[in-house]
């Protein structure tokens, strides 16, 4: 059975930064596209970051202040977040997709509950 659980999430000031984890199991990484979408009130659930064996890819929202990363050997997907900004206050949940990288959350077949984060200004 595939279970992801996120992580990390809380409140923090303008500027500061928060590093999202995501457990996961049942699954391999090495075959799974993994990703962190993110979703604020009133808006879509967009993709912010994705990783698929080693290779990154970045909304521009988040270029150079985000970094995703995973350790295989834990299982583990991370989302460090720096120089964070009140309008990246949102609901972010990892997703996993088999062999692909889709930039839709219906894309991906196993997804996360969320974990809050909260930027104030």
């Amino acid at each position: 059975q595939v279970q992801l659980v996120e992580s990390g999430g809380g409140s923090v000031q303008h500027g500061g930064s928060l590093r999202l984890s995501c457990s996961v199991s049942g699954l391999t990484f090495s075959v799974y596209c993994m990703a962190w979408f993110r979703q604020a009130p009133g808006k879509e659930r967009e993709r912010v970051a994705r990783i698929f064996r080693g290779d990154t890819s970045y909304s521009d929202s988040v270029k150079g202040r985000f970094t995703i990363s995973q350790d295989n050997g834990e299982n583990v997907l991370y989302l460090q977040m720096n120089s964070l900004k009140p309008e990246d206050t949102a609901l972010y949940f990892c997703a996993a997709r088999v062999a692909f990288c889709g930039f839709s959350w219906d894309e991906y077949t196993y997804r996360g509950q969320g974990t809050q984060v909260t930027v104030s200004a």
